[in-house]
């Protein structure tokens, strides 16, 4: 029998236990204690359970300082701000180099092919290697992938290198896993969401500096600033990253370490689930941010590029707001987290069909968006990650998969619709991706209850 006065403490675990057995669907004894089980082997190197509550993975106890949280998310976000630099710069890059309007475009469709090819076949390294190390190894290969972009006097030598840096910007996915890792269970989602908010300011104030360095000094100044940058995050990352010792690597050899990618899609429902979230809600963030600049250069406003980059400044307060949902998760309240964000997602297009009339509504809807977002994506890498942590690299790596394909979709849909249909259309459409996740998590939330009860 629970102690008195203990009861409400007792009540709200119970809850909390129930809240994450649904989303995982896990078995859930309640008595004097509450037990959370769920998870299963996958193939060899890749078994044990997940304890989505409280539960006794392999990651070291103590709480993870807090200047070593802050350092994981700002190397997300330099590592990240390399896939989007060039948006701003293709016009001074074509001139530059001496590239068509049609084909300067290439820069950014190999720049994000390079990313996803590196999330299925880099990121799972972490669970086989020492991530410590691999994570120093990324950032001095994309040294020097960034300097052979600032130093390219062909189009050729450029767009290798910015193949090469969307391959190895990748080791922002790592450097999630890695501190997933290393945060205690009852604050993994913290920790996660923290480090995730590094990734999303990375996203959005890219371009604003790549087009502000731009003006100043060059379009090949905001490579060599960033190689620079990234040469002395490697160097304070070697000194000052953790060794993780209590989980050791997988024995699988790579080509087994990508199958088994695979077979945790196959085997794990909360992943495939969680993939499609993740699919659909960076699908209407690219609806938005890939777009959004059109109506902005045009009637009534004709805003230059450096005011419509300075948009990014506004949806990294949705960003850092979304870290919220990081302790919700450390409270077992993501189920709720995630019907909650998706229906502020499906909200934000009412505020953004007035982008035209009024600025003032666009900030709100940009701010509803991205906190919208970031919340969902730190709820679905919490989730994935404890199924199977010594898998977190590739849990993750086979997730932002999704991402990528939804930012794509997102992508050439909202500018192809533009063109035809006009700003109405693509709000349309963003609003359409954003209902589509609501009603997934409507259907799915009422299986998961039949199923916890």
């Amino acid at each position: 029998m629970p102690m008195p006065g203990n009861g409400e403490a007792v009540t709200r675990q119970t809850e909390a236990a129930a809240e994450v057995a649904a989303e995982v669907g896990a078995e859930v004894e309640v008595g004097v204690g509450v037990e959370v089980r769920a998870g299963r082997g996958v193939g060899r190197g890749t078994g044990g359970g997940a304890e989505a509550a409280a539960g006794n993975d392999e990651s070291p106890a103590s709480a993870l300082p807090r200047g070593v949280i802050v350092l994981f998310a700002v190397a997300c976000a330099a590592a990240v701000a390399n896939v989007y630099f060039s948006q701003p710069l293709l016009v001074t890059i074509g001139h530059d180099l001496g590239m068509s309007p049609a084909f300067v475009g290439s820069v950014v469709t190999l720049t994000h092919i390079g990313y996803g090819l590196g999330l299925f076949f880099l990121v799972p390294l972490g669970d086989m290697a020492d991530r410590r190390r691999l994570v120093v190894a990324q950032l001095l290969l994309l040294v020097l992938a960034l300097t052979v972009v600032a130093a390219a006097r062909t189009a050729t030598v450029l767009l290798v290198g910015m193949a090469a840096t969307g391959l190895l910007a990748v080791v922002t996915q790592t450097l999630v896993a890695f501190a997933a890792s290393l945060a205690p269970p009852a604050a993994r989602g913290r920790v996660v969401g923290l480090v995730t908010s590094g990734v999303v300011i990375g996203i959005l104030l890219a371009r604003s500096a790549s087009g502000l360095m731009a003006d100043l000094a060059g379009w090949r100044s905001v490579y060599l600033a960033s190689a620079s940058f990234t040469a002395l995050l490697a160097l304070i990352l070697h000194r000052v990253l953790p060794r993780p010792t209590s989980v050791s690597p997988t024995t699988l050899r790579y080509g087994q370490l990508l199958r088994s990618t695979v077979t945790l899609f196959v085997r794990e429902r909360l992943l495939r689930l969680r993939a499609l979230f993740g699919l659909l809600v960076f699908a209407a963030f690219s609806t938005l941010w890939s777009s959004v600049a059109l109506p902005l250069s045009e009637a009534p406003y004709y805003l230059p590029h450096s005011a419509i980059g300075a948009l990014g400044l506004i949806g990294v307060v949705g960003a850092l707001a979304a870290t919220v949902a990081g302790r919700l998760n450390d409270r077992g309240l993501s189920r709720r987290t995630t019907g909650i964000a998706l229906a502020l997602l499906a909200a934000s297009w009412l505020p953004l069909a007035f982008t035209r009339s009024s600025l003032w509504a666009l900030a709100v809807g940009v701010i509803l968006l991205d906190l919208a977002v970031q919340a969902v994506h730190v709820t679905n890498q919490t989730l994935i990650h404890a199924l199977h942590p010594d898998a977190g690299s590739r849990l993750i790596g086979g997730y932002m998969v999704f991402y990528s394909v939804g930012s794509a979709t997102g992508a050439i849909a909202a500018t192809s619709l533009y063109t035809v249909a006009g700003w109405g259309a693509v709000c349309a459409l963003g609003a359409a991706f954003s209902s589509l996740g609501l009603v997934l998590w409507v259907c799915t939330r009422h299986s998961d209850l039949r199923r916890l009860r």
